[in-house]
């Protein structure tokens, strides 16, 4: 089944009836309700004669029909934009032609043109009777066009749209939705297929980072990439957004036969330096690490390079990553009951699983130094300084160290550096004071 339900902040949501919603806000006594919202309705159903009754009633300045019903509105609703909701094409011939109604005119709740409200509700030929009376095809409010708007659900809408001359890669802020990102986003293939058909960019960049071919991988969209690919979507991008690594993180096995296909490279990583073939054995199948593994180059690190000997030491390295897990949470635990010895025992035992984490060593040195073993404390505080240069924690902890060993002088200097680096951290500057009287 195409598309999804949900969407981007921009789009228009598909309405609610305007008889509803006028019952939601004002109740269902409709003989209480303010002359202008039964107008409005009485437009939604057609319903020409008790129109002109009510206008009539309300022209008590002698204006007249035609301006009396062009300015008349309810909740910045008009009479033209009424009629465009419900798709009534009796009533929508006599007030664009009879009266000559304001066929570009926006509502004054959301800046929504007659022909907007007609896309809205899905009424074609309403749309295709006000553009044929001269309503803007291209018109933006807030950077959303027709066409952005029929990308997100109205397929018949925007191949009407598109045969009109609505332009697939109409212009939009750096920071917007073009139509095919929305396409793309809401899962529509059958949208997506025309606007590549007329010449949509497949690899538009939004914010700088943001392209298609990653909406399509976001929402595990298959079809959506196959367009994409298809259409020339650059498939070796770089950085957090790398298609490959995204779906093999998301096991989707045709995507990336798909993307192998098309030449993405599998010796990429993702930001968290995780290769594609190592994602899809954490995530995948087995064939879904044995599609990338002929153009893999050899992890140094496995062993045995094989998909079973791949399979074999990343399983082996999740079993690792959450025995540290555990073993951290024990020592939390202990740290939390006093029990320093304890504590520093389960921080040993976690860092010979992982000997480069930095927290690990961090704690272990509050550990020592409850303890009273300040050279511990400063080797375990300098160990974690190494690992991470500008984490403020691994000052603290080493500048901590260096006054219990009644080192103030490069106590000082240690903690000095670590307020640069956490200006906020009151603890950090408490200690340094004290550092300063006592050095």
């Amino acid at each position: 089944m195409e598309g999804r339900g949900g969407g981007a902040s921009s789009m228009p949501r598909r309405e609610v009836s305007l008889p509803h919603a006028f019952k939601l806000v004002l109740g269902k006594d409709q003989d209480k309700w303010p002359m202008e919202a039964t107008l409005l309705v009485a437009a939604y159903y057609g319903d020409i004669r008790r129109l002109k009754e009510i206008a009539k009633s309300m022209d008590v300045e002698g204006k007249g029909l035609q301006e009396t019903l062009a300015n008349a509105n309810f909740l910045g609703t008009y009479a033209l934009h009424a009629v465009c909701d419900s798709g009534n094409m009796y009533a929508l011939q006599y007030l664009v032609e009879d009266l000559n109604m304001d066929v570009n005119k926006p509502d004054t709740m959301r800046g929504f043109t007659p022909a907007m409200h007609a896309m809205l509700y899905g009424n074609l030929p309403t749309l295709r009777f006000l553009l044929d009376h001269g309503a803007n095809l291209h018109g933006q409010h807030k950077g959303i066009s027709l066409l952005h708007a029929a990308a997100g659900g109205r397929p018949e809408i925007a191949k009407f749209l598109l045969s009109r001359g609505a332009r697939a890669d109409v212009e939009v802020e750096p920071t917007s939705f073009t139509p095919l990102f929305i396409a793309t986003f809401r899962g529509y293939a059958s949208i997506l297929k025309m606007l590549l058909e007329q010449n949509a960019d497949p690899n538009v960049c939004m914010n700088d980072q943001i392209i298609p071919l990653n909406m399509a991988l976001r929402h595990s969209s298959v079809a959506c990439l196959k367009l994409l690919v298809q259409a020339g979507a650059d498939v070796n991008v770089f950085g957090s957004y790398n298609p490959l690594a995204r779906a093999a993180e998301k096991g989707l096995t045709e995507a990336i036969k798909c993307l192998l296909e098309a030449g993405a490279n599998p010796n990429v990583p993702d930001t968290f330096g995780r290769l594609p073939i190592e994602l899809a054995t954490e995530y995948g199948t087995w064939e879904d690490v044995e599609l990338p593994f002929p153009v893999t180059s050899k992890i140094t690190t496995v062993a045995d390079w094989s998909v079973h000997g791949i399979i074999s030491h990343v399983h082996m390295e999740v079993m690792q990553f959450e025995k540290k897990s555990e073993l951290k949470r024990q020592g939390a635990d202990a740290f939390r009951n006093e029990d320093y010895l304890k504590a520093s025992v389960f921080y040993t035992q976690a860092l010979k699983v992982d000997q480069f984490d930095a927290t690990l060593f961090s704690n272990r040195s509050i550990c020592w130094l409850r303890l009273g073993d300040g050279k511990k404390a400063l080797y375990d505080a300098m160990e974690c300084k190494d690992l991470r240069l500008k984490w403020a924690k691994a000052y603290y902890r080493k500048g901590a160290a260096l006054m219990f060993l009644k080192d103030y002088d490069s106590a000082y200097d240690t903690l000095s550096r670590g307020l640069e680096l956490d200006p906020e951290s009151e603890e950090m500057e408490e200690l340094l004071w004290e550092a300063m009287e006592l050095k």
